[in-house]
């Protein structure tokens, strides 16, 4: 079998990470401000708000976002530069959408948020606040690495009011930490899960990596176990992504380690998929699983439903009404354009109808209630029935599902509906 499944995944600007490449498009104004069509309809849909926190203590090998150590940035940049240009750039995004719209979801992501400390992601909650405020029940998440958390710090970041936590675990297996150039001992995260929950925290996630080279198949299995041990409600799981540029990139060219094999990728995402099936846990994204529909992730939902967000800090993308656009990357520049009264957003580009039904295939059917069948073309829809055939996709009736085996060759199946 040919892998083909989560290695595709949903497209960068819809990921809580912000990837190092700018993408191309036409000059974004330098007020911030958007076209009427975009505001149009402002506040009626689901708004997310996400903050990206671009530092972190060390760089993983496999990492390829907008990220900064202490020894890249040196003095040009610092938390509290990057938290004063978060606020100024808070009240621009305001300003520019016209009236207060609730955030219905905020995550904050990095990077390393849990490096503020939970004073510094308690600023970063109030700051938003004052912008924005909160709608009734909103999902409020922040990643965190396990090393840089403790109970004290869950318990400051839930009086917060902060209402889920995910936090990368990667691997159980040391070799593997190792491979991947992650810090924190394997009992660690489950350590650091077992501490939110004490702290109040219902919602936690954990995030693996699987198909790292060396992993072999007990080693997921410790993996799978140690999550399982762990007691939370939601695991998001991720084929190991081999990006240009990186540490992992030059170590594998080098012939220092092999490239991730594509079937050894399929039989991993197939063991999560069964362990966390058998423990209570449903799909309810390629590569997301969740142990109820509260505990399911609602800022991404919202990414892959094509709602409206708002992405703050260096390097963040964000979408509103039908227009995407991307902030500058470095956060000396971001904070910078910020004080001079100047948006930092880089580009922008303005999707047509056709651009955003193609988007709506490939995030939509990514989903486990699927993609409804209007949204296809009419050869999209007799290549659907093709699928179907080939085992594929569920018997259609309103929508295009993906079977087990259409969840391993999801890209493929997105090519045969967007011909």
């Amino acid at each position: 079998m040919h892998w083909l499944g989560t290695a595709v995944r949903a497209p960068w600007w819809t990921l809580s990470v912000m990837p190092s490449a700018l993408p191309e498009g036409e000059p974004a104004p330098a007020d911030g401000s958007l076209p009427q069509d975009a505001l149009s309809g402002v506040g009626t849909r689901p708004f997310g708000i996400y903050v990206h926190v671009p530092f972190c203590a060390t760089r993983c090998g496999y990492c390829d976002f907008n990220t900064y150590t202490p020894g890249e940035l040196g003095t040009s940049a610092s938390p509290e530069s990057w938290l004063e240009g978060l606020r100024r750039e808070l009240d621009l995004a305001a300003s520019v959408l016209g009236s207060p719209v609730p955030a219905s979801t905020v995550f904050v992501g990095g990077g390393t948020p849990s490096l503020l400390g939970a004073s510094g992601l308690s600023d970063v909650l109030d700051a938003i606040y004052q912008s924005f405020g909160l709608a009734p029940g909103a999902e409020v998440t922040t990643e965190s690495n396990p090393e840089s958390t403790s109970p004290s710090f869950f318990a400051g970041i839930r009086d917060a009011g902060y209402t889920r936590v995910s936090l990368g675990m990667q691997s159980a297996a040391r070799h593997v930490l190792q491979v991947l150039d992650r810090k924190h001992t394997p009992g660690r995260p489950v350590d650091a899960a077992r501490e939110a929950r004490a702290a109040g925290f219902e919602h936690v996630n954990l995030d693996l990596i699987y198909g790292t080279p060396g992993e072999q198949p007990a080693d997921l299995k410790a993996s799978l176990d140690a999550v399982l041990d762990a007691g939370v409600d939601h695991v998001s799981a991720y084929a190991l992504i081999v990006e240009d540029g990186t540490g992992l990139a030059r170590r594998i060219r080098r012939g220092d380690l092999p490239m991730p094999d594509d079937d050894v990728l399929a039989s991993s995402y197939e063991m999560v998929d069964s362990a966390l099936s058998g423990a209570g846990f449903s799909w309810y994204e390629v590569s997301n699983w969740a142990t109820s529909l509260e505990a399911q992730c609602q800022h991404n939902v919202l990414y892959w439903k094509g709602a409206d967000w708002w992405g703050f800090g260096p390097g963040a993308h964000s979408h509103v009404g039908g227009v995407r656009f991307w902030n500058v990357k470095h956060p000396a520049r971001y904070s910078s354009l910020l004080a001079e009264g100047k948006s930092p957003a880089a580009g922008r580009e303005v999707l047509s109808d056709e651009d955003r039904r193609v988007e709506r295939v490939l995030l939509e059917l990514r989903l486990a209630e699927g993609l409804p069948i209007e949204v296809l073309d009419t050869a999209g829809r007799s290549e659907a029935l093709s699928a179907v055939a080939d085992g594929l996709l569920e018997p259609l009736d309103d929508r295009c599902v993906l079977t087990d085996r259409g969840r391993l060759l999801a890209d493929a199946v997105v090519r045969r509906l967007l011909p």
